[in-house]
């Protein structure tokens, strides 16, 4: 029992007999999730988080799909179900999967619990400490925050304006590496999209070499102008696991993601999913389900890509009125994010401390590599901000740039 004011825990000074693995000693916080916390007040425009845009999430839809689940088959809604997914949602994936000369069945498919778990899951069943990892340079942050755990040995990937540099995986680079992780379409975080003659190039190297290549896509349905390129999956489909979401075409707050790969990896990640959850919620996949099993998407995907093009086109020009001139940036064809790139000596990790004193938040792009950083580079996210936001934005942010220039030359 407690006495008069003896804390129900102890203090932090006392809790000696907790011990720490190794792994949980190394966890760090993810940057951009410490931005974000920042980001939450209301007066900072925020090109930070890479969420996607409220206005798109389905909520008529969403409502409507629930109420029938729970009314139609709500025991089996709310029961445990089999850890490779509802049957119906993989039996569609493994249909809408199925092109580009490549079929899918739904024994190639795996419903996880976000793209993340998919992430978490990859890294157990392939990394041992050490193991050789290759990543672009830069790479999404939440990858290598998920890898890190397993401790790899990280290997970059040189790439340019078009992405990932095929021709840097020289048989030395990839001996002996258990993946390429990569992100071909709108990559997070610069906004690129491989060529299609990079991905022949790329599939190509995984046939000779025996690459496997973890194809990560949430963005690939959000090309502006709706041409797709094939994925790195249709090209060499016994050498790429392939990795989508249904994050940004429906709602994250579903947390529903999903692999597609050779049937024996999806047996392990299956063994591997057992012991984390056992399987995904069964109610937000028999959801998500009812929302897109008559075709939703179709006229859903392409109200999204219209509102971010615009949003993109914002922010765009006015990068064009108010960088200096010695400010490079890309030109995403889809996606959510712009790469800009600095004169070198701008550190904007420093240069973040000041946007936010004018209200203005961005994520610095160090953290995005895993070996030398470049850090006069960082990532703007353009969906969740209105364009005359993006306007007053980008004004701070290019003062601020021309200042520290100012002050670089001084």
């Amino acid at each position: 029992m407690l006495t008069a004011g003896q804390p129900p825990y102890p203090s932090e000074t006392i809790m000696h007999d907790w011990q720490y693995s190794e792994r949980a000693r190394n966890l760090t916080s993810s940057a951009i999730r410490e931005i974000l916390k920042v980001t939450e007040r209301p007066d900072v425009i925020s090109f930070a988080g890479g969420l996607p845009s409220p206005a798109t999430f389905p909520v008529a839809e969403m409502r409507a799909a629930a109420e029938r689940v729970l009314t139609e088959s709500p025991q089996a809604a709310l029961q445990y179900s089999a850890t490779e997914g509802f049957a119906p949602l993989r039996e569609w994936i493994a249909k809408r999967y199925s092109r580009d000369g490549h079929t899918v069945t739904p024994d190639n498919v795996l419903i996880t619990t976000g793209s993340q778990q998919g992430l978490d899951l990859i890294g157990k069943i392939f990394i041992d400490e050490g193991s050789r990892v290759i990543v672009e340079a830069p790479s999404y942050l939440g990858a290598l925050q998920s890898f890190s755990l397993f401790a790899p040995t990280y290997v970059s990937v040189p790439t340019d304006d078009h992405g990932l540099l095929p021709e840097a995986l020289t048989p030395e680079l990839v001996r002996g590496a258990r993946f390429l992780y990569a992100m071909p379409n709108f990559q997070n975080p610069t906004g690129r999209r491989l060529p299609m003659a990079r991905r022949e190039a790329l599939a190509a190297v995984a046939k000779r070499e025996g690459l496997a290549i973890i194809e990560d896509d949430p963005y690939g349905e959000l090309d502006y102008e709706g041409q797709r390129l094939p994925s790195l999956m249709s090209l060499a489909p016994d050498h790429v696991l392939y990795m989508g979401s249904f994050s940004k075409v429906l709602a994250p707050g579903l947390r529903l993601g999903f692999i597609i790969g050779p049937k024996p990896v999806i047996a392990k990640l299956v063994q591997a999913k057992q012991a984390a959850d056992l399987h995904t919620p069964s109610v937000t996949q028999r959801i998500a389900y009812e929302v897109v099993k008559d075709g939703f998407l179709e006229t859903h995907i392409p109200s999204i890509r219209t509102l971010y093009a615009a949003q993109a086109k914002a922010m765009l020009a006015s990068l064009e009125k108010h960088m200096p001139k010695d400010a490079t940036w890309t030109t995403p064809a889809g996606g959510m994010f712009i790469w800009l790139t600095l004169p070198a000596g701008i550190d904007t990790m420093q240069l973040l401390e000041k946007a936010i004193a004018q209200n203005v938040a961005f994520v610095p792009g160090a953290p995005f590599y895993v070996g030398t950083p470049q850090s006069n580079t960082l990532r703007l996210s353009f969906v969740t901000v209105p364009p005359e936001k993006i306007e007053v934005g980008v004004s701070r942010l290019g003062a601020l740039i021309a200042d520290a220039l100012t002050r670089r030359a001084a």
